[in-house]
């Protein structure tokens, strides 16, 4: 997975609301406040929540009475139903289930749904009862039939103005149900802005309403464009980079507009969506800064103050109207969004409608994919329960290994080729044009071919994957040894026949009879059928050891289902609770202004260590993601002074690289919080100033309160932290793994399991070591001996971050600083260190202090 990946907006995600109702299904959540489970078929409520071990949003599943007290108790900015537009899928519920969650409302709820019901009564969609669903009125599948026979459309037409565009825009952003925005639209395309009939251009309208899932390159970042424009504005360029801090820079690029002086606004909208499309157009073949600042200008001289903020808002990929392609294309027929999840191509989608519409026909759209035509990528969802997953599908599943590589869609029509990245762009050709010849050699038999595949440098001489990132150009010079792979694991078209909708046992079985292996070159992805808890245990720590990302787990009969998180994804980071993910603490050394909706205030956050040596403080990663609450409370908590990455102002004790100063900067980092970041890996980035150390998907764990700076991760310790990372991956996740291994395992077993994969002796000075009951002094000791019995208190050093679990799966407990129980030993801070005795066995080196109680 790569770091663009935290750019990538979840079509699921715009889906979401705040909260959730249904009857429960298998009666397996617990209530998040009394705790108590719910029971099958009971009416449950939840709350979209952050997932702190994966991906997008979890739901906290409530008694219905028991969300409505947690409300109560609540502060009056956290957010709490409302309406009933904050509840996703109330409009499915029964009858009965309404009436039941709408005693809690307000009357003005109530108010409300009796309207929005009266508005619906034409397309109902309310369930007759909680287990069987109403049918659907014909006019509701019936797709949009007054517009789909235009074939010509007037570029001169209301229909087709900007004008009319930004009034549809500005209704969108204002409705806050999804259902509503899909409403606005379909009336609209039914009726057109006249009442009567639509006669704008649809595929142009569709096109220019998703400028974030059809995206075309433009080559201007925000700064670029503020720079452009205070030139043809004559303006300061820093007082428009101050408003931009705000966030949004098509409302900078509006309000600076008004008041230049070098050039007006016209006085009336006269832009076509035709002339925007042609300025959008002719905009992406231009590169250089001069070009491209004379073709704006010709542009604002066009455009209302207003057009020229939707204008910018193209460029930038985003209306701000809260709509995917799912709410869009949901208004010109219900099978719109499928097909253009699977083909991608929305001209094809709208021709196929407007083909419906001619032959007077409202049956389903042909939903199929196209080779040379981008898929969108099944994907995964996070794993934090093996006994769960091994649940899920009874009949047994694949357990795949997850190559930390590049995803890649390998499309092959006769003798034409095309990559496409798991964002759907093309993939850089130095990447993949050599991989040409041997698919010919892989598929002998495939002439139209579409590959789900992973691509990822190899070693050649020993065969192992190199890790992630090593596949740039520029990499690839380091290694010279080194050959890129394409590992393939699943097949979507093969000769003719699309395989989407066959099972994915049937789809490796094509793999498996069509394709031959080519070692180091194109090879087939490893995968095992797994049928209980142990076996896969057993693969996911051998994939761990060899330091490859993890697993990803399908169902044998499951079908590709484009976009959907239909897999499951294993790593350690993901279970038992994120305990098992490497962790660090980390003092908040800075921010960065948000963007959007966060704009104005502190979003992103840079977290770093303290180096002894050089007094200097040392950035690690940054880190988002804060709830609301949090980010507002962290803009008057945090003592930072604002320095606009300047890098003249950067304080002498800071040691960061240009790319990484922030916005603000802490007034003095000895008084700032620490915060425990985990993630999946540490990893080297030279952005980064800690020896290059930093860490892969950070994520904030938790706010150590009990800690401060002098107590926080050093970069000594930072260092030996990113080295044990590296070496036993599977053998750390030992101790949780047996922790719930079933009770028929033995002790014996598990002490033995463990044993053999940890250091199996402890070696100390003499003076560190006494037996609670003897005074007898030793040199050295089996480990399980040594700790089994004890309270060992950890201070901040690398027990703390990589052995404490090992302490405790030896029968030591762990007293933290914060404990009331008292300990017996503590551990002497730096104390720590791994070497190799004559036998060649490892032997791990610790000193321990008998504290007097």
């Amino acid at each position: 997975m790569s770091d663009t990946e935290k750019d990538e907006a979840n079509e699921e995600a715009t889906d979401e609301k705040l909260f959730c109702a249904e009857r429960a299904k298998s009666g397996r959540a617990k209530c998040k406040k009394c705790k108590n489970t719910i029971d099958t078929g009971v009416l449950r409520l939840a709350k979209l929540v952050m997932n702190p071990f994966g991906t997008g949003k979890m739901k906290a599943w409530h008694h219905l009475p028991c969300l409505f007290e947690v409300f109560k108790k609540q502060r009056a900015t956290t957010p709490k139903i409302e309406k009933i537009d904050d509840i996703g899928g109330f409009e499915q519920l029964s009858h009965d289930d309404i009436e039941e969650i709408l005693t809690y409302l307000t009357d003005d709820a109530k108010i409300h749904w009796e309207s929005l019901k009266k508005d619906l009564s034409d397309e109902p969609q309310l369930a007759t009862s909680s287990k069987t669903p109403k049918k659907k009125t014909k006019k509701e599948t019936a797709p949009v039939t007054s517009l789909l026979s235009v074939t010509d459309s007037d570029p001169s037409h209301k229909d087709n103005s900007v004008r009319q565009f930004r009034k549809i825009c500005l209704a969108l952003s204002n409705e806050s149900s999804y259902l509503q925005k899909t409403n606005i639209l379909r009336e609209f395309f039914e009726k057109g802005s006249d009442g009567t009939s639509f006669k704008g251009d649809l595929l142009l309208w569709c096109r220019l309403l998703l400028p974030g899932a059809i995206k075309t390159v433009y080559n201007l970042q925000s700064k670029q464009l503020i720079k452009i424009f205070s030139r043809i504005f004559n303006t300061d360029n820093d007082d428009m980079l101050t408003h931009l801090e705000e966030g949004d820079v098509a409302v900078t690029v509006s309000e600076f507009f008004e008041k230049s002086t070098a050039i007006k606004p016209a006085s009336k909208s006269t832009l076509s969506l035709q002339d925007v499309n042609e300025y959008l157009n002719q905009l992406s073949k231009l590169t250089k800064e001069d070009d491209q600042q004379r073709h704006l200008k010709k542009v604002a001289l066009k455009c209302t103050a207003n057009d020229l903020q939707v204008f910018v808002r193209f460029i930038k990929h985003d209306l701000r109207i809260n709509a995917g392609p799912k709410h869009i294309l949901d208004a010109l027929h219900p099978d719109a969004y499928q097909a253009y999840q699977t083909c991608r191509d929305i001209d094809g989608v709208i021709k196929q409608i407007r083909e419906k519409d001619t032959a007077k026909k409202t049956q389903s759209l042909n939903i199929t994919v196209k080779v040379l035509t981008p898929v969108l990528p099944m994907l995964a969802q996070a794993c934090t329960s093996l006994d769960a997953a091994v649940d899920k599908y009874p009949d047994g599943l694949y357990a795949e290994i997850k190559y930390d590589g590049e995803r890649v869609q390998l499309h092959k029509q006769g003798s034409d080729f095309k990559y496409f990245s798991r964002s759907l762009k093309p993939v850089l050709p130095h990447k993949v044009d050599h991989f040409k010849d041997y698919i010919k050699k892989a598929f002998p038999k495939g002439d139209d071919l579409i590959l789900d595949c992973e691509v990822l440098m190899i070693d050649m001489s020993t065969g192992n994957p190199l890790p992630f990132g090593t596949l740039g150009i520029h990499k690839k010079t380091e290694f010279k040894d080194a050959n890129p792979c394409l590992y393939v694991f699943d097949c979507l078209y093969f000769n003719g026949e699309s395989l989407l909708n066959s099972p994915l046992k049937k789809r490796r079985e094509i793999l498996q009879n069509n394709m031959t292996d080519i070692r180091h070159h194109v090879q087939f992805s490893e995968i095992k059928l797994i049928k209980n808890v142990k076996d896969l245990e057993s693969m996911l720590t051998d994939v761990l050891d060899k330091n490859l990302e993890g697993l990803v787990l399908k169902d044998i009969q499951g079908v590709y289902e484009p976009g959907k998180r239909r897999w499951i994804k294993v790593k350690r980071d993901y279970l038992f609770e994120g305990k098992a993910a490497d962790s660090v603490d980390l003092v908040v050394l800075g921010a960065w202004y948000g963007t959007g909706q966060k704009g104005g205030m502190m979003n992103v956050f840079l977290l770093g260590c303290f180096n002894p040596d050089d007094r200097s403080w040392r950035s690690v990663t940054k880190v988002h993601g804060h709830d609301d609450e949090t980010l507002k409370a962290l803009q008057t908590e945090l003592d930072v002074i604002k320095i606009s990455r300047d890098v003249t102002r950067v304080p002498k004790w800071l040691n960061v690289t240009k790319t990484m100063i922030p916005d603000f900067v802490a007034r003095d980092p000895k008084k700032m919080p620490v915060w425990e970041i985990c993630g999946h890996e540490f990893t080297k980035h030279d952005v980064h100033t800690a020896n290059g150390i930093s860490i892969r998907f950070p994520r904030v764990a938790r706010v150590r309160h009990d800690k401060s700076w002098d107590t926080a991760t050093t970069l000594s310790e930072l260092e030996h932290l990113y080295e044990v990372s590296k070496t036993n991956q599977g053998a750390r996740l030992l101790p949780f793994l047996n922790s719930n291994s079933d009770s028929d395992v033995s002790p014996v077993k598990k002490q033995r399991k463990i044993t053999n994969m940890f250091p199996s002796k402890i070696s100390t000075s003499s003076k560190d070591i006494q037996d609670e009951d003897t005074t007898k002094k030793k040199n050295s000791k089996p480990l399980p001996d040594l700790l089994a019995g004890k309270r060992i208190k950890v201070n901040n050093t690398a027990a703390d971050k990589e052995f404490r679990r090992l302490f405790i799966a030896y029968g030591a407990t762990v007293i933290d600083e914060d404990d009331a129980k008292k300990p017996t030993h503590k551990i002497v801070p730096g104390s720590f260190s791994m070497t190799k005795n004559d036998d060649g066995e490892n032997v791990m080196k610790i000193q321990l202090e008998k504290l007097e109680n």
